[in-house]
């Protein structure tokens, strides 16, 4: 009787499973948004922690995202993939899932999982241009360039001024000499912006291929002024320059690159490269060395190959034009 009088004063009372599944949903609160703040301020060891916990408490949706998102962010590739792969079967309609499936399966250079997940996301968004975009990402990837061009395709249709995809299209057709394509899509860029550095940087690379040598000259040197830190353009410069005998040239292209970035392997490897063939070889030895240093997985060694330029030299450094 007294219990009965308890609870009509006081109201019902929790049952230990009701007090434990609040406490449970408090706790889960708490390190999910203290994780968020960690995250927030790059403290991703702590962010890391407090997710895991959280997600031991209940299985969200959300948390597990972020998750995700801080396993790609740390590199931890394949921690990430099992998530988001778990993700995808609890919430098979959720298209941003599959985007970022597809983009660690590129960053794990797994193109096969990669087209089935683009794939997935073109299967649930027919008019979405990133998912053909990725789905293109994929098909390179394997190789299959016909298909590559075709998503390509689909994607500007659906998206007209998509920088991104156009520059693809631009370089995959330049990759296939198929050259008045490709201008259309590099000028189309253009048009859109300008000062657009990487399209500026394929339209040398277009203007070299077509050999309008001082047009590639112009436009690589256009994007140095753009952007005097942008290393490709001193790579792209001193390479043209090299391929025309202008040796000096090419090593003073190099020197001021190296200048700006003192840790700009590949400007090393081709000095060294120019200056062989000017004569340097002691010169050459430095700057190979230096860049093997700089990038220890360049399959590259250094010999008593060097009283032979051109192309032996080309092999040493593993050059590929």
């Amino acid at each position: 009787m007294a219990s009965f009088f308890k609870s009509f004063f006081l109201g019902k009372t929790e049952t230990p499973e009701e007090a434990k599944a609040k406490n449970e949903k408090k706790n889960f609160d708490i390190l999910k948004f203290d994780g968020l703040r960690a995250q927030r301020m790059g403290r991703t060891d702590y962010a890391l922690s407090c997710f895991t916990q959280a997600l031991a408490i209940e299985k969200e949706f959300e948390t597990m995202s972020y998750l995700a998102q801080l396993y790609t962010q740390l590199s931890e590739l394949e921690k990430a993939r099992e998530i988001l792969e778990e993700m995808a079967q609890m919430e098979p309609e959720i298209i941003s899932t599959f985007f970022q499936l597809t983009h660690v399966c590129y960053m794990q250079e797994d193109y096969a999982a990669m087209k089935t997940n683009a794939q997935k996301a073109v299967e649930l968004e027919k008019e979405n241009a990133t998912a053909y975009l990725w789905l293109a990402k994929a098909e390179h990837g394997l190789k299959d360039q016909m298909s590559t061009i075709a998503h390509l395709t689909k994607a500007i249709a659906l998206k007209e001024d998509y920088t991104e995809a156009l520059l693809m299209r631009a370089e995959e057709l330049l990759s296939m000499q198929v050259y008045k394509e490709a201008s259309e899509d590099i000028e189309t860029i253009l048009q859109q912006s300008p000062d657009d550095e990487a399209a500026l940087l394929l339209k040398g690379r277009w203007a070299e291929a077509t050999h309008q040598i001082a047009a590639a000259e112009e436009s690589y040197k256009q994007v140095s002024e753009l952007n005097p830190f942008n290393e490709q353009a001193y790579l792209l410069l001193g390479k043209l320059y090299i391929s025309q005998k202008k040796l000096v040239e090419a090593i003073a292209t190099f020197d001021e690159a190296i200048e700006l970035n003192p840790n700009f392997a590949a400007a090393y490897h081709e000095r060294g490269r120019a200056k062989l063939l000017n004569g340097d070889k002691d010169g050459s030895v430095e700057d190979m060395k230096k860049s093997l240093e700089l990038n220890p997985r360049e399959e590259a060694a250094l010999s008593g190959q060097f009283d032979n330029q051109g192309e032996k030299f080309d092999n040493i450094l593993g050059f590929v034009h």
